[in-house]
């Protein structure tokens, strides 16, 4: 009885997955911790509106950096990610109206509107800090249950950013055959 001689580095069977296989990784990664940032936020909603005994309960303002976190998401993965690059590829060369030639025009408005869309992530994962600050820590809200909806408002929103973060790395990554050339 004669064997094959085994060419594997490991003993289990591993195979490294490719690059279509990272991104659909990446893509269902972002989507599940949007969906429980998401879930998370819309607990301490749910909680607020009919479990909650205290005082305290979850009004507009905690929604707006919810709504930032969102939109800026939105934003931030509906640019086309080769127009940031355009006018580096060709050295941004040109006597177009705007100094530059158009390629060049084209990456500059998608740089100010990814910067835009990142800013609406920072500002709603900063405003959501704000608002457990102000509306529960300064006013000695300390106990779990209330403090909660606070602290969810928050990861909530750390999960949004996280999620849109794997997302714009899983769409930027390249193929294996796709190769930018520059002459």
């Amino acid at each position: 009885m004669e064997t094959e001689p085994n060419n594997r580095l490991f003993r289990l069977p591993f195979k490294i997955p490719s690059f279509q296989g990272v991104r659909a990784l990446g893509v269902y990664l972002s989507g599940t911790l949007y969906a429980l940032g998401f879930w998370v936020f819309l607990d301490a909603v749910l909680y607020s509106k009919y479990s909650n005994a205290s005082d305290v309960h979850v009004t507009f303002i905690d929604w707006i950096p919810f709504l930032c976190s969102t939109l800026g998401m939105i934003v931030v993965n509906s640019i086309e990610k080769n127009r940031l690059m355009q006018g580096a590829l060709n050295g941004g060369s040109g006597g177009g109206a705007f100094g530059g030639d158009l390629d060049a025009h084209m990456a500059w408005q998608a740089r100010t509107v990814l910067f835009c869309g990142f800013a609406l992530l920072a500002g709603g994962l900063a405003g959501s800090i704000v608002v457990l600050v102000i509306k529960f820590l300064v006013k000695d809200y300390t106990s779990y249950p209330t403090l909660g909806m606070g602290v969810n408002n928050v990861l909530g929103n750390l999960l949004i950013l996280g999620s849109c973060v794997i997302l714009w790395v899983a769409q930027t990554v390249e193929d294996e055959y796709s190769y930018s050339l520059t002459i």
